[in-house]
């Protein structure tokens, strides 16, 4: 299988100021996907503009013809598995069928307190994400959903018509405990990494590409135990968390020598960031767009 490259645009442009333009030029370069950050707000842009994820989608889905779109990733720390699947089902009719849906357990940054709760134990997390996906995988399948959960219920749910996508829009599940990769294989269409946190300062990029190795094979294990093939499961890799970050983007050579290492893995779509000047994401705007349009067919 050829791999496919796609971007992560973050939504920190005025939709008039820039933000309508990289959507459409992301479909120009012909990146498979374009997704987005599903945050309040998030690290070092939190004091600068940041916009609602769903939202931005939304014009993005107008503004674009063929290019697939989605989060890279929600998660329940301030989202409701009834509202969120109404939401989606209405992006997914808007774009016309070309929505995933990034998912994942969330963590314990901004969006853990902006609600004014305290932040939930990375055991509560688990617990949550377990139920609120397994909910919205029924909200997005079923016309009207009751149910009573520990955190999570819904009393007749209606979601009709449904998604535009059959049985429902793709989930892609960030995980890489135990439990997340258990979820990932039994709901997920797709499986989204972005390495070893613990390689992010001082890891070197062989130590990366093993941990990589041990992530895809305990999601292989995952999938045996649900009588799931393994290849079923597109297999994403968010970069610009990896040791190698910094170099990854400097020529199209270095991004083919990346991501080839990264296939041979068994990694099918690779994701970079949209270029945002002085910030963690600088980088060279035309050395982007040469990958964009010559790495593919080295990669082929």
């Amino acid at each position: 299988m050829s791999l496919r490259l796609s971007t992560v645009i973050l939504p920190v442009h005025r939709w008039h100021e820039g933000g309508r333009e990289r959507w459409r030029r992301a479909e120009e370069l012909g990146f498979h996907a374009a997704y987005t950050y599903d945050h309040l707000s998030w690290r070092t842009f939190r004091d600068g503009p940041w916009f609602g994820a769903l939202p931005a989608l939304t014009a993005a889905a107008t503004a674009t013809e063929r290019l697939r779109l989605g989060t890279l990733v929600s998660s329940p720390n301030f989202r409701h598995p009834v509202t969120l699947a109404k939401e989606l089902i209405s992006l997914d009719d808007i774009s016309g069928g070309r929505i995933t849906l990034g998912i994942g357990a969330g963590g314990n940054g901004f969006d853990a307190t902006a609600l004014g709760q305290e932040p939930w134990t990375p055991r509560e997390r688990a617990d949550r994400f377990g139920e609120f996906l397994r909910l919205l995988d029924r909200l997005l399948t079923e016309a009207a959903v009751s149910h009573t959960g520990t955190h999570y219920s819904a009393d007749e749910a209606r979601n009709i018509p449904g998604c535009v996508q059959r049985p429902r829009l793709p989930f892609a599940v960030a995980a890489t405990g135990p439990r997340g990769l258990k979820l990932a294989a039994r709901h997920g269409q797709a499986w989204v990494t972005t390495g070893d946190p613990k390689l992010y300062e001082e890891g070197t990029p062989e130590q990366s590409v093993e941990a990589l190795r041990g992530q895809v094979e305990r999601l292989g294990k995952s999938c045996a135990d649900t009588g799931r093939d393994v290849a079923e499961l597109d297999k994403v890799l968010l970069t610009g968390f990896t040791p190698d970050r910094n170099t990854l983007l400097g020529s199209v050579d270095a991004f083919v020598d990346f991501a080839g290492r990264h296939q041979e893995l068994g990694f099918t779509e690779i994701v970079i960031h949209w270029p945002i000047p002085d910030s963690d994401f600088a980088t060279d705007q035309a050395v982007f767009e040469k990958i964009a349009t010559e790495a593919p067919g080295q990669l082929a």
